[in-house]
Formats: structure tokens, sequence, C-alpha cells
């Protein structure tokens, strides 16, 4: 677990400092340029890291189910070799994804105009520069990007399906609330990454405007990223006792 931890740290990492440091950059300068090699490397890390991390978010499902409905075969089943394999797949998928959403954007003719309403460089607003028909292209990789979402999506339901099966069964209250307690951030995680993405992409084109574009693409490109250490945190018992001091002198001072 604590391995695909890791990776998943380094992945929100990613994700923050592909779009945020721009940004605050070109506010503290009052500009709102960006390079043409600026917005190619924005267009590949971002979903490069996202893919990733929706890859490693499906596998810790499986590492949950492995460790709550099968725990006697966990070392069989998720030894370091599977880890390694499983974690080199998902970096593998978001490289190729990214590179191949990266390549078919950019070669698209831009002749409309250069300007993006958004505070990064995101496939979606600039498929809406080009003027060629070929964008078709890389709507079909978004589309088959999305069904691979939503095979992963199916696994991490089947999976947290068959782990609820398996508390409920479980006699003791303690144990049922040790094995919720394991589970509860990650799926914490999970619905706030999906929640987030989904508004995103699937809101009603009748309630689009630019600066509620601006707002969801902040809320799903910054907050999950951000948060998601938080909660991992959270079962830190320490840590807890700092936040819990922290919001009680809060408090007091109040």
């Amino acid at each position: 677990m604590y391995f695909f931890l890791l990776n998943l740290a380094l992945l929100d990492l990613g994700a923050i400092s592909s779009t945020v440091p721009k940004s605050m950059a070109n506010s503290l300068r009052d500009t709102r340029d960006i390079s043409y090699a600026g917005c190619v490397a924005q267009v590949f890390l971002f979903p490069f890291f996202m893919f990733a991390e929706f890859y490693f978010l499906t596998t810790m499902s499986y590492d949950r189910y492995v460790a709550i409905c099968r725990p006697l075969h966990y070392e069989t089943l998720l030894g370091s070799r599977v880890c390694l394999h499983l974690a080199a797949a998902a970096w593998g998928c978001g490289f190729l994804f990214a590179l191949l959403h990266t390549a078919n954007t950019f070669s698209l003719p831009l002749c409309k105009h250069n300007a993006v309403d958004q505070f990064f460089c995101e496939i979606p607003q600039i498929l809406k520069l080009s003027c060629s028909t070929s964008y078709l292209r890389e709507l079909w990789l978004i589309v088959a990007s999305v069904c691979l979402s939503f095979v992963c999506f199916v696994l991490i339901v089947v999976s947290y399906v068959q782990i609820f099966r398996a508390v409920l069964r479980i006699p003791s209250q303690q144990g049922r609330h040790k094995a919720f307690a394991t589970c509860l951030p990650h799926l914490a995680v999970v619905s706030l990454f999906l929640s987030t993405a989904s508004f995103a992409y699937l809101k009603p084109s009748s309630i689009s405007s630019p600066s509620l574009d601006l707002v969801v693409s902040a809320l799903y490109s910054v907050v999950p990223p951000a948060v998601n250490p938080l909660i991992y945190s959270l079962r830190n018992q320490e840590l807890k006792a700092a936040l819990s001091q922290l919001i009680t002198g809060c408090f007091q001072k109040q």
C-alpha cells in the first residue's frame, strides 16, 4: 500500500507542478502569455499524470480487495515483482495516452486565434481553435480514453462491492471498523477525483460559461492533487492530534 501511495504522491506533485506554477507566475507578472513549447508541455504532462493517477487508483482498489478478501494470498498475488509491474503499467499507459493526445492535438492546424480560455493549455480548449475536420482523430482518441477510464471505474466498483460484502461478514464490530478505516481514504480520493473530472467534462452545455469553465477546471486540476495527501495523512495518529490541537487553538483564540 505504501509503495502505491508513494507513486500517487509523485503523480499529485507532478499534476500540480505542470499547471499551477505557470499560472501563479502569470498572475504575479500580470500577463496571460505562455510559449508554444510550454503549452505543448502542459498538454502532455497534465493528462500523463491524470491518466496514470486513475490507473494507480484502480490498482489500489485491487490492492485493498486482496488485502481484505484474500489476505492469506496477499504476498502471492501482490508481491514486490507484481507491484512493480502494475506500477510500470500505470506509468506506461499514462505516458502512451498523453503522447498520443499531444501528437494528435498539435498536428491540427490552429487557424482561428491563439487565445485559450483557460488558466492552462487544455486539450478541449485547443481543439476549439482548429478549423480542420481532422480533429475527429483526437475525438476518437478521447472516446478510447473514456472507454478505458470506464473499464477502470467498473473494476473499482466491483472491487469495493466485494470488499463491502466481505467486511459485513466480519463478526466483530472492531474488525469491521478497522477494515472500513483502511478503505475510506482511498474511496474518498476516488470519489473526489471522479466527481470533479466528471462535472468538468460532462456538465450540460446550457450552463457552460468561460468563468464557470475556469472554476471547474481549477476544481478538478488543483483540488484532488492538493487534498489527496491530506486525506491519506489523516490515518496518521500524530497528524490527527496536531490537526485537532490546531483547530482547538483557533477556536480558543476566537
